[in-house]
């Protein structure tokens, strides 16, 4: 069976400070999305679709895109302003993309497979594209997807708050909720707290599931979300040049007014990212780490 990875990998690194997702984090200088593509690909997934910036396409190429091509199908698509639709005037003023729904939606006629979703500046550990990977083979055509659930406390960052989907579930492992939580920051008193409202906080429960944007879909998944999308385009005031539709609110959505039915898939898998730049001594430790004892090669592709 066909299985496409999508890899987002436009987005502005503001926190971050710079081109986080061309940023060399391995001992070899590899990219952090060079290891998702490599589990993936372990895993059997069979064809890369990159979104990019159009002045992405050619660092990619020459960094994993390439060497990439030779084993399995490769697509670039681009998530630029003029990928919205015709009728949409975005405001001159506005530089920050429209979201990961946006992202995906710039995919959609390059993908008539079931695909999984992931962030390119995440670590996701090599676990979880077997588990998304072989839940995709049992999803049907239409309102059914699947996602990666991680523990809250094996994602925050010590370096600053970080935004998470929380997830709520039921007794058979099925998504009843995903609440996008901003400025999400570990305490001293070693709690988590939700701090957009209250810099004191709001204690969230550290083994509670999250989404890291690790979600498998079918082809159904685009009409639906370009509809959506343009719904909120066309809400958005002339003022507001940092909104986003992002892919944990729209899963919600269908949810509830769609009947989507999504399974959680929990892992105890390791992940990390890189929200700051303070954060990346400890992942190029972590990978250092993962080729010093086996876990990868010297040279990925």
């Amino acid at each position: 069976m066909d299985k496409t990875l999508l890899i987002m990998a436009a987005g502005m690194g503001s926190r971050y400070g710079g081109d986080k997702q061309v940023d060399g984090m391995g001992p070899h200088g590899e990219i952090l999305l060079e290891y998702s593509i490599y589990d993936a690909l372990a895993a059997g997934f069979t064809k890369v679709v990159f979104i990019i910036k159009r002045n992405f396409e050619q660092r990619i190429r020459e960094m994993v895109g390439d060497a990439l091509a030779k084993r399995v199908k490769v697509v670039y698509v681009f998530q630029e302003f003029d990928t919205l639709p015709a009728w949409y005037n975005h405001p001159a003023e506005r530089i920050k993309p429209f979201g990961t729904v946006h992202a995906v939606l710039c995919a959609k006629d390059e993908i008539h497979e079931p695909f999984a979703v992931i962030n390119a500046d995440d670590y996701y550990g090599r676990d979880p594209y077997k588990l998304i990977g072989d839940h995709l083979e049992g999803l049907a055509t239409e309102r059914q997807a699947c996602m990666v659930g991680y523990y809250l406390k094996n994602t925050v960052s010590e370096n600053g708050h970080v935004t998470r989907g929380v997830c709520a579930t039921d007794a058979q492992g099925k998504l009843v909720s995903v609440t996008e939580t901003y400025k999400i920051a570990p305490f001293a008193d070693g709690t988590i707290r939700d701090t957009h409202l209250d810099e004191n906080g709001i204690v969230l429960d550290p083994n509670s599931l999250v989404s890291m944007n690790l979600f498998g879909f079918t082809p159904w998944i685009f009409d639906i979300a370009q509809k959506r999308f343009e719904a909120f385009l066309a809400s958005l005031k002339a003022d507001e040049l940092k909104a986003e539709y992002v892919l944990p609110v729209l899963i919600d959505q269908l949810m509830k007014e769609e009947n989507l039915t999504v399974d959680v898939l929990s892992t105890d898998a390791t992940w990390f990212g890189v929200t700051y730049q303070q954060d990346k001594p400890f992942v190029q430790a972590q990978l250092a780490n993962m080729h010093a004892a086996g876990l990868y090669p010297d040279t990925l592709f």
